[in-house]
């Protein structure tokens, strides 16, 4: 049988720059800054024992090289670098070849479990380095060697979750396994690809329904290396792969920083500033997924996020409920309303991973359904009929300038041998609705958004709440094109309330990130302006008055704020 397999490894080039508004910390206190960025040192200031204790993470590393179609094993991390002298790595191959190390691997290694309080570089001077969890179990399999030894078995090796930094442009046998392996609670981080300017569509597993794609957050062009290793931008299409998929489906569903202090490797023990773009940003958003892991084995009452047939789909809806839309997030078409039957922006996905909203997510424990609190989360299980409802209902104390987000994810389901072929007959439809409520006179009540795609296995609503009213209900229903009947189908679903994301600062007027607003974005704007115009559905930014779409007034308000005549 065909078992051949393709595999784009993202490594781009040497290092590139980044910078986003906000608060820069000294430089030289701890590395990577891109850990600290999306909320984990904060994390790890609020409980120092949430360090991945437990956790037993599976790094898939395809070999560099290949001979006869055999893999060279040229797929190990570094370990005689001090930042993983002390981790805890296992190593698997064929055995075939002698093994030797890869820079990758070291890279996406040392950002999960590297520890060197005493490293340092050029320009950054002295620094602790450390991973996001690293007292989590690491174990390395060569990509060959755990496509024939584990998936085609579908066992797990006691692994809580896996992380690949690479992919194929196409669905294959491997790929539709590992969703098979997400069936049974495995937690599935892959990297979505590196672009148009990389020639990455995106990229499977990454693409595939029931993993977990993460984009990358584009550098800003600087030299200030402070600014470097501490911030960040925007997603620009050109540097991270973009949906639809080639079924339509949404792809990322996160983005995370691609820029990080990595070791180097072949014996030197210092460090470098590396960009290889989505590869780096999903062993970033895998290790949140660890600390998530870790936190709900601590604490009894959560321990119904580790359910096997909903883990993985809560540990994702837990990611994309928490994380921050950055500017120009929205769903579908440029427009003023969002897409009903598109859950995620084709660049961002539900945003920018959030570790510190994550864990307020996580902990804030399972309700419902009936009254709940304005955050939580269930795992449940919709019935066999289109009469069937799972509903959620939470009031608010001061409804106005208040936004609610929430997110439903569910399971594709595959065959449990090869070729692992999709179940179509067991393919679920949800639905997701967000009504406002009003208990004096149901004639009153009103459906605010709602969230009904056609192809994706998730929806996604974030949508203002309406200050004539106090109450709401979330409603968890079979689309009205569900077919799958026979079946009742189990899901995990996240909400919260909160205020909305900032639509001010240099974020939005900085086009070309380069950390300025000037003539230069000016012109870029124009560019995009035409882009919309022939393609009005290709993805661009520049909607700076958020009218729904690019104009002239777009035009003119960029030239006041850069100060252009």
């Amino acid at each position: 049988m065909q078992r051949g397999v393709t595999i784009w490894v993202l490594v781009a080039g040497a290092s590139l720059v980044l910078a986003l508004e906000g608060p820069i910390r000294a430089a030289g206190e701890v590395q990577p800054e891109a850990i600290g960025f999306v909320g984990v040192h904060r994390l790890r200031e609020l409980e120092p024992e949430l360090n991945g204790a437990g956790v037993r993470i599976g790094v898939l590393a395809p070999s560099k090289t290949y001979v006869a179609n055999q893999p060279q094993n040229d797929y190990q991390p570094d370990v005689s670098h001090p930042c993983l002298g002390s981790a805890q790595i296992g190593m698997y191959d064929s055995g075939k070849a002698r093994p030797s190390v890869c820079p990758h691997s070291t890279a996406v290694c040392a950002l999960l479990v590297g520890q060197d309080p005493g490293a340092a570089m050029p320009g950054l001077g002295s620094f602790s380095y450390q991973g996001l969890v690293p007292q989590a179990q690491v174990e390395v399999y060569e990509l060959w060697h755990f496509l024939t030894s584990r998936l085609l078995s579908l066992s797990r090796a006691g692994l809580d979750l896996v992380t690949i930094s690479g992919g194929c442009d196409f669905e294959d046998w491997w790929t539709r396994a590992l969703e098979a392996m997400a069936e049974q609670g495995l937690v599935v981080v892959a990297s979505i690809g590196n672009g148009s300017g990389s020639l990455h569509p995106t990229l499977y597993p990454g693409a595939s329904a029931n993993a977990i794609a993460v984009g990358m957050v584009d550098p800003i062009k600087t030299g200030d290396m402070a600014v470097v290793t501490s911030s960040f931008w925007l997603v620009e299409p050109e540097h991270s792969s973009c949906g639809p998929t080639a079924d339509g489906r949404c792809k990322p569903d996160l983005v995370a920083p691609g820029t990080c202090i990595v070791p180097k490797v072949s014996g030197q023990r210092g460090y470098e500033l590396a960009n290889s773009g989505s590869s780096f940003a999903a062993p970033i958003v895998a290790g949140i997924a660890g600390l998530l892991i870790q936190k709900s084995r601590q604490e009894p009452t959560l321990a119904q996020a580790l359910a096997p047939q909903t883990s993985a789909c809560l540990v994702k809806a837990i990611l994309l409920n928490s994380a921050v839309k950055l500017p120009y997030w929205h769903k579908g078409k440029v427009g003023l309303d969002d897409d009903h039957e598109v859950p995620l922006d084709w660049a961002q996905g539900a945003g920018l991973v959030d570790a510190m909203g994550a864990y307020r997510q996580l902990v804030s424990g399972r309700s419902g359904p009936g009254p709940v609190p304005v955050i939580g989360w269930d795992v449940g299980r919709i019935g066999k009929t289109d009469r069937d409802v799972v509903v959620y209902q939470f009031d608010l104390a001061r409804p106005a300038d208040q936004w609610v987000t929430a997110t439903l994810v569910w399971n594709l389901h595959y065959s449990q041998g090869y070729p692992f072929d999709r179940l179509s007959e067991r393919t679920s439809d949800l639905r997701l609705e967000l009504w406002a409520v009003d208990p004096a006179d149901p004639q009153r009540d009103l459906l605010l958004d709602f969230s009904d795609s056609p192809v994706d296995n998730l929806e996604h609503i974030y949508v203002k709440t309406d200050p004539r009213y106090r109450r709401y209900q979330l409603v968890v229903s079979r689309s009205a094109r569900d077919r799958s009947r026979d079946l009742a189908e189990p899901f995990a679903v996240a909400w919260a309330v909160r205020g909305a994301e900032s639509q001010h600062g240099l974020a939005w007027e900085d086009l070309n990130g380069d950390g300025l607003v000037d003539q230069r974005d000016y012109a870029r704007l124009v560019q995009n302006w035409v882009s919309y115009l022939r393609q009005p559905n290709k993805y661009v930014i520049g909607d700076l008055n958020c009218d729904g779409q690019i104009d002239q007034q777009d035009l003119q308000l960029l030239a006041s704020k850069a100060n252009i005549q």
